[in-house]
Parts: C-alpha cells; sequence; structure tokens
C-alpha cells in the first residue's frame, strides 16, 4: 500500500474497462484521480461505449479506497476540451504527477466503413498525443507518462489487415506509431525528470474484446459465435494457455511504472502478453 501515496494521476477512458481497473488500482496505492471519459456512443464502433453512470462507478470505487475523485466528460479527439479537463482537475487536486491517456476503440470487421480506420486512428493515437500533450505542462520532476499499447504494436512489418478490416488496420497503426512516439518522447522528456513508458497488454477481458463483431471476425466461419466459440482461437495467441490478461494484471504494471520504484526507467516497452509476442519470435 501506499506505492504512490501523494500521487495525482489523470487516466482517459476511465469509466470502465482498463481505465477504470487503472484508477481503482492507483487510489489503492494512495493517488488522487482525474478520471476522464467520452460517456458517450461511437456511430462506427458496433459495442456500446462507455455511459454517464459508470463514470460515475468509478468514481464510487476510488472514493471506496479513501482517495479524492475528480471525473470530466471530454472527447481525447478534442485537445481544447482535454486541457480544460486536465486544467480543472489539477486547480482542484493541487498537482498531476501520472498520465495515462488510456481511451481507445476498435471498430472490428472486414465489412467496416474507411471511417473505422479514421476513427480509430484519431481516437487510439490522436487522443493519446491529446492526452500527453495537455497534460506536459503540468508535469514536471519525477512525472510518470505511461502509454497504453497492445502486443500488435511490437509485431514489425504490414500485416495482412483484411480479414479483420480497416478498424482493426488504425488499431495497429496507432500502436505501432506509439511506439516510436515513446521512444522520442522520453528521450526529450528525460533531462527534466519526466519518464515515459509504455504498457503493451496481449488480448484483455473488456468490452473491447468481448463483443459480438470480435467473434464473427475470429469465427468466421460461424453463422453466430459466442465467447465458448472464440475462447480456443484467443487462447492460440499466447505461449500462456488463457485466453486473455485481466484488466488489473495490465493496471499492476501501471502502478509500478506510476511508483517511485521505477523512477529510472523511461523509454521501456513493457509486455503484459502472456508470451504472445515471444511466441511468435519477437
Amino acid at each position: 500500500m501506499g506505492r504512490v501515496s501523494g500521487k495525482v494521476a489523470v487516466i482517459t477512458g476511465a469509466a470502465r474497462g482498463q481505465g477504470r481497473s487503472h484508477a481503482v488500482r492507483l487510489a489503492e496505492e494512495g493517488a488522487d484521480i482525474i478520471a476522464i471519459d467520452l460517456c458517450a456512443d461511437i456511430s462506427v464502433v458496433e459495442y456500446p461505449m462507455a455511459d454517464s453512470a459508470e463514470l460515475a462507478e468509478t468514481a464510487r470505487l476510488v472514493e471506496k479506497a479513501g482517495r479524492r475523485v475528480v471525473t470530466k466528460v471530454a472527447d481525447v479527439r478534442d485537445r481544447d476540451a482535454l486541457r480544460t479537463a486536465i486544467d480543472e482537475g489539477v486547480a482542484e487536486l493541487g498537482r498531476l504527477d501520472v498520465v495515462v491517456p488510456n481511451a481507445g476503440i476498435l471498430p472490428i470487421g472486414a465489412e467496416r466503413p474507411i471511417e473505422a480506420f479514421t476513427a480509430t486512428a484519431d481516437i487510439n493515437l490522436g487522443g493519446v498525443l491529446n492526452t500527453v500533450h495537455a497534460a506536459i505542462p503540468h508535469i514536471g520532476e519525477g512525472g510518470s507518462i505511461i502509454v497504453i499499447g497492445s502486443m500488435t504494436g511490437l509485431q514489425p512489418g504490414h500485416a495482412d489487415v483484411s480479414p479483420a478490416g480497416p478498424g482493426f488496420a488504425g488499431y495497429r497503426f496507432a500502436k505501432h506509431t506509439l511506439v516510436e512516439y515513446v521512444n522520442t518522447l522520453s528521450q526529450l522528456l528525460a533531462p527534466a525528470g519526466t519518464r515515459v513508458n509504455a504498457v503493451h497488454p496481449t488480448n484483455v477481458d473488456t468490452h473491447m474484446l468481448l463483443n459480438d463483431a470480435v467473434y464473427r471476425t475470429f469465427r468466421p466461419d460461424l453463422e453466430s459465435p459466442a465467447r465458448e466459440d472464440v475462447d480456443p482461437v484467443f487462447t492460440g495467441i499466447q505461449s500462456m494457455k488463457i485466453p486473455f490478461v485481466n484488466a488489473s494484471d495490465v493496471s499492476h504494471a501501471v502502478v509500478y511504472l506510476a511508483s517511485d520504484e521505477s523512477r529510472y526507467v523511461t523509454g521501456l516497452h513493457l509486455k503484459v502478453d502472456a508470451g504472445a509476442t515471444v511466441k511468435q519470435g519477437l
């Protein structure tokens, strides 16, 4: 307990899934939280997005852990709105030490329109840049920026994305680009004592993975595949015999990178992938 005591963290996509998990784990270790989410559906995404009630539940869980929380509704595609949300959160909580640009989408499927690519790139890449760049003026010595990447960002080359469609192409493009972003920004901010790292999970048990569009993409041979139909396919991705990791597994890595335990760690790409990348010889 207390590994990030006295710190303040801003997290996007905080209403549920990984974002909520990161918020609660950081709060359990002593951090106050600025929780940001869109709280609205996105037309190109087939699964429902988080809503305001779920953001309120995140806040309740943070407060249950004994920490302060500020919730803000903002679109990560809108840097001005993000800047305002972060500025107001910092004004209320007094400082900013940790930035977790977590918000993301995956409108998967070969039949999806080109907007699936553009929206995914705007959110999964542009949203990260907007969040970090809006937060940088508030961060100083000892600050930690933790980009939530993906094992797909560590896979080299340009894979055939046609079976998974333009949304997955946008997802993979964004995660690839974020690897170089972390490598570059970590060098630029190191002299000021601010660290920049990334966590790269394999599949995670969130709405982004557990939805009908993903099931149909992974099991096109079935008319209406269910979760039990895709679990063997999911399991085949990792070296360890699991279909996915839990959001809390990613959050443990986030806590480490937010804490002073990693005070000299920067430019790291930390894999939480159950051996998925090594299975591919990477």
